[in-house]
């Protein structure tokens, strides 16, 4: 009997490894891209024969007769890879999500349905040159064919939905999610009206320092010339909390969807002329740094047509290589992240005009959603009432940005990127750039290289539009700074452009680009800039790829005077301290101190808290400002800390305390590598217990707050979620040694071979 019984369970597991098997098989079958073969194109659609050959990580190389066939291909490999993405971009540009992941995303889809992302698509799609709406069209129908192969990302079968036919609108409604992104200042304006109202006038400088006087301008004011500087400084406004809470909404809404100004995003580009290179020539290199998710935002391609020849990184959606290289030329970017964005108290009677919009929930009933809209924008601190629009509570607010207005043509610009062949034709088409402002740096095969920083900038006079202002008439924009006047250099006189986020111009610049809090700290630009002069000449490929990684902290070497003057109060804590003295500052997935210290700033950065009663962060130069001045922001009643000496002993104590639960009181096992791990999440199943697994990758990774590998530890998980979304490397005097990596791999299914396969490279660097 029980040799039967034995026999028959054998059979039963037998039987279900052929099921799981068959099943494993059959959506691999279903939602892998055919990548080898002939595929026959509608017809009409194709001008010649297209060829697509994938290497050994995933990525294309397209050759093609015309470029519109070339652009098709790149929309049809698109869709192959990225699906879901590209589909999930559209629905979360579209205010849509809550039709495919029901009511947990309806605060979501009010957020992006008040601020009209898709709107302002449909505005700027017919400013778009003919050109430019051709190659749109051509990508539109490449992304069509290839949902008619048949294939199935796992996503729509597990939602249970067909996503629909694409449309050359979805090609410009995810460059608008990028421009709020990375632009703007609007967070920056309520939390400013939060600290002015809690802390008094000086509050805004405590919360936000100022960018200090001597750390480094992207450009010298011999480069910029002298002019008026501009006018800073707004009128104090009052908010009541109300009215907070519902701007804190919007806030909230886009942190759901991984966007939102953290101190680990930014990016890093830098190009280097020929005079301080071994080669002879120019050396430029880029690394952006954004929101790390699953599938990676980019996507590496190679595209060929008559005239466009192509290559670098692409993001599914859009019909043009990003960040790259032609033939001739190469571009970086990294954020500007000028002041486009002004909110305005409306007055009582101000005029307003209504739209319903009507969101659909799967499994419940539509919502209808109220969104009023006045002469400077939407109206953005209504108070959700569920299934009943928006009811006013205090003053109206409304939001004036200029990615929002119509005759967006930055589509242009970036399709005219791929085409320049010197610095006229990269002029020209920069003139195109709304937005997201972006500090482009350039280099040509004849030697050449330069920096520009386009878009649209609003001209304010006497204000400078770091808080809210009366909708009043008062405080309007007069225009926008001339493209000429936007800050640029052509072949500068030290051989050498570096920008990090940084302070744009020095005081002398004749416009306001933004109040001198807009910039990120200045850590990264001068730790760069450090590492390329020490080698005043000779600079090569694997010098640039040692500076992309490098991890060595000058945070710490700012904040550790302050640091060793700590009186521990307990023995962990004396220990903790003790193991710091000595450290080089260089965070390694080895190094222990990396995680004290890194646990320890966390804990500084929150000591704000208390006097502004919500979660925010401090950056890290208000953190020494406070530590230096023995700041109030220290001084925390209810917790009996008097002073910044009692906020060092008590963050420490924190800090060590956490690192105890989290890691065990053996403080040799607390390698930074044990805790500080990138989390590529999945967007919707990245938090869903049985499918996170699956969906999300992770690894121990290097680097921390500020370093120039920039990988600062999240608050709550320690794991790094911000950082290089791509790393490229392109050497002009010899492009095809260039080097290019993203942080996962170029297909989005997580059980082909190309899902995460360049993030070991992207960790350790490129070969």
């Amino acid at each position: 009997m029980l040799r039967l019984m034995a026999r028959g369970l054998l059979w039963v597991f037998l039987l279900l490894a052929v099921a799981l098997a068959g099943g494993f098989l059959w959506i691999r079958s279903t939602s892998l891209p055919r990548i080898s073969g002939q595929v026959a194109a509608p017809s009409g659609t194709l001008a010649g024969p297209v060829s697509i050959i994938r290497d050994g990580y995933g990525v294309p190389h397209i050759r093609a007769q015309t470029d519109e066939d070339a652009v098709y291909a790149l929309g049809f490999v698109h869709w192959q890879d990225r699906a879901w993405q590209m589909d999930f971009q559209r629905r979360v540009a579209q205010g849509r999500l809550s039709e495919v992941l029901g009511e947990a995303a309806l605060p979501q889809d009010k957020f992006l349905r008040t601020w009209g992302f898709e709107r302002a698509a449909e505005s700027a799609l017919p400013a778009l040159s003919p050109q430019a709406r051709k190659l749109v069209s051509a990508y539109t129908a490449g992304v069509n064919a290839a949902m008619q192969e048949g294939k199935t990302a796992l996503e729509f079968r597990i939602l249970g939905y067909t996503p629909e036919a694409w449309r050359d609108v979805d090609s410009i409604s995810w460059s608008k999610l990028m421009a709020f992104d990375l632009g703007g200042n609007y967070e920056e304006e309520v939390m400013g009206a939060r600290a002015v109202g809690k802390l008094g006038a000086g509050g805004l400088a405590q919360i936000y320092p100022p960018y200090p006087s001597s750390a480094p301008t992207i450009l010298s004011a011999d480069e910029v010339g002298k002019g008026a500087p501009a006018a800073q400084g707004t009128p104090t406004t009052h908010l009541p909390e109300s009215t907070f809470e519902a701007l804190q909404a919007n806030l909230d809404a886009a942190r759901s969807l991984g966007m939102q100004p953290v101190a680990g995003k930014g990016s890093n580009d830098w190009v280097i002329g020929g005079s301080r290179t071994a080669s002879g020539k120019p050396i430029l290199a880029d690394d952006p740094h954004l929101a790390l998710t699953s599938p990676m935002l980019w996507y590496l391609a190679d595209v060929q047509g008559d005239k466009l020849k192509a290559i670098g990184a692409s993001i599914p959606g859009l019909p043009a290589i990003v960040i790259g290289r032609n033939e001739r030329v190469a571009w970086g970017v990294t954020n500007v992240n000028p002041d486009v964005q002004d909110l305005y108290i409306e007055p009582d009677g101000a005029k307003l005009t209504s739209r319903t919009e009507v969101i659909k929930v799967k499994g419940q009933p539509d919502v209808n959603l109220t969104v009023q809209e006045s002469a400077h924008g939407p109206i953005i601190s209504a108070h959700d009432i569920p299934n009943s629009g928006a009811e006013n509570l205090g003053p109206k607010v409304a939001l004036k940005w200029t990615a929002l207005q119509a005759g967006d043509t930055t589509m242009d610009a970036f399709l005219g990127l791929n085409y320049a062949q010197n610095w006229s034709d990269f002029y020209t088409a920069l003139q195109k750039y709304v937005a997201p402002s972006q500090n482009f740096v350039y280099a040509d095969t004849d030697g050449n290289t330069g920096y520009y920083a386009p878009g649209k900038v609003p001209i304010r006079t006497g204000w400078d539009g770091s808080l809210p202002v009366a909708g009043d008439g008062k405080h309007e924009w007069k225009g926008f700074i001339p493209f000429a006047d936007l800050p640029h250099t052509y072949n500068p006189a030290d051989g050498l452009v570096v920008t990090a986020n940084n302070k744009v111009v020095p005081d002398s610049y004749g416009y306001n680009l933004g109040n001198n809090r807009n910039w990120a700290e200045p850590y990264r630009a001068e730790r760069i800039t450090q590492l390329l002069t020490a080698k005043p000449a000779g600079l090569t490929l694997e010098d640039i790829k040692r500076v992309q990684l490098d991890t060595h902290s000058l945070v710490w070497d700012d904040l550790k005077p302050y640091l060793f003057a700590t009186k521990p109060q307990n023995e962990a804590s004396t220990k903790a301290l003790e193991l710091l003295r000595g450290w080089d500052g260089n965070e390694t997935v080895d190094s222990v101190q990396a995680t004290i210290f890194e646990m320890w700033l966390l804990k500084l950065q929150e000591m704000s808290r208390d006097e502004l009663g919500n979660d925010h962060v401090l950056l890290s130069l208000a953190v020494k400002n406070q530590l230096a001045g023995d700041g109030k922001l220290c001084r925390n009643t209810q917790l009996n800390i008097p002073n910044c000496a009692a906020e060092l002993n008590a963050a420490l104590g924190a800090a060590v305390s956490d690192l105890i639960t989290r890691l065990g009181s053996d403080m040799n096992g607390w390698q930074y590598g044990k805790l500080h791990e990138v989390a590529s999440n999945h967007r919707a199943f990245g938090k869903v217990a049985p499918l996170a697994p699956i969906f999300n990758h992770s690894a121990p990774t290097a680097g921390g707050t500020n370093t120039v590998n920039v990988a600062r530890p999240d608050h709550d998980t320690f794991k790094q979620t911000h950082g290089p979304s791509y790393r490229q490397i392109i050497d002009l005097s010899d492009m095809n040694s260039s080097v290019y990596v993203g942080s996962l791999g170029q297909s989005g299914n997580p059980i082909a071979p190309h899902a995460a396969d360049q993030q070991p490279m992207w960790i350790a660097g490129p070969l």
